[in-house]
């Protein structure tokens, strides 16, 4: 079964494909609408019920959003084929990550649920590139990419955008100046060893280590520095444990990585793809800044980092391939 809102508009050429109706899945179909990410948006789930009801919602609002472009045409339902032929498949479908429960450990049944999934989403897109936002983002990058046989770079998952869009926030808040202001990167693994490359980071054109209170004294020692990390990594965790998951922030973000996709930006976000012998490292996947666009990630990019800065990116992939080993991945 089906629902298709008629498009009022000539049929266009841009579809962003969401495969689940759960929290994530509809965030980040509403943050595509009211952001104009993509001309047709089809949200696609299993969950009849859930499924028709999430497409009617957004169809209901779609003319109100995103008035300097036409209202995004909304598709979908219980019917795979519904993300034929989309450009950007974004999955979002896996089981929800419990209060007190790592990223990691929901490995082994969502590797399950893509093994099942990927090939019928292939079928109907095979020229799609496919965005991960579940978790664990890595392990599941990893998987995907094996799974699905794509070339390079169109397999990936939303890594840390949402982490580096939290530490920018959060640098923004303590320094008193706009986020859009602060270049502060969170690379790694999406979960407990993540880490913020300090030694590149700036507010504007100052080095964020040489930025000054008005009296003049260095604004965040390396204390804070650490305090700062530490609770970028552990947000997830709070707003679990407050509201029972996450799901607006990481729908923006997804909403972001599909239209540095669709409009091809060669903007540079730190998604989580496989990776070869970036800075010694290989056989993991994991987020560093990367350049991507209508093929998906085009390059890597070998940022500078000092010597602790490498060292917890070797750390980084070390607990990634113990978490890949046992599922045999």
């Amino acid at each position: 079964m089906s629902i298709d809102q008629p498009a009022a508009a000539p049929a266009r050429t841009s579809t962003l494909a969401v495969v689940g109706a759960g929290s994530v899945g509809a965030s980040v179909a509403y943050a595509a609408m009211l952001r104009g990410s993509a001309r047709t948006i089809a949200l696609y789930d299993v969950a009849t019920a859930k499924v028709e009801a999430e497409v009617l919602d957004l169809a209901h609002g779609s003319s109100l959003a995103a008035p300097s472009t036409s209202p995004a045409r909304i598709i979908g339902g219980d019917d795979v084929a519904c993300v034929a032929g989309a450009d950007v498949v974004v999955i979002t479908a896996g089981a929800r990550q419990k209060p007190g429960q790592t990223r990691l450990e929901l490995a082994g049944t969502n590797v399950d649920i893509l093994r099942d999934l990927l090939p019928r989403l292939l079928e109907q897109a095979p020229d799609a590139v496919y965005v991960l936002v579940t978790n664990p983002a890595d392990v599941l990058a990893l998987a995907a990419a094996r799974i699905a046989g794509l070339p390079d770079g169109r397999v990936m998952s939303s890594g840390t955008v949402l982490d580096t869009s939290r530490l920018r926030w959060r640098l923004a808040e303590r320094l008193g100046v706009s986020s859009r202001s602060v270049h502060a990167t969170i690379i790694g693994e999406h979960g407990d060893s993540e880490f913020a490359l300090w030694s590149s980071a700036s507010i504007g054109e100052v080095p964020l280590r040489q930025w000054t209170d008005p009296d003049g004294a260095r604004a965040l020692s390396d204390a804070e520095l650490g305090d700062l990390e530490r609770e970028v990594a552990g947000a997830a965790y709070t707003v679990i444990a407050g509201k029972g998951a996450t799901n607006l922030a990481i729908g923006v973000a997804g909403a972001r990585i599909v239209e540095a996709i669709l409009s091809d930006e060669q903007a540079v976000l730190p998604v989580s793809t496989p990776l070869s012998d970036y800075r010694g490292i290989s056989g993991v996947a994991m987020s560093v800044p990367s350049v991507v666009g209508r093929g998906g990630v085009l390059r890597r990019l070998e940022v500078p980092m000092d010597d602790a800065e490498q060292a917890r990116l070797e750390a980084s992939a070390a607990a990634l391939r113990s978490a890949q080993r046992s599922l045999g991945l």
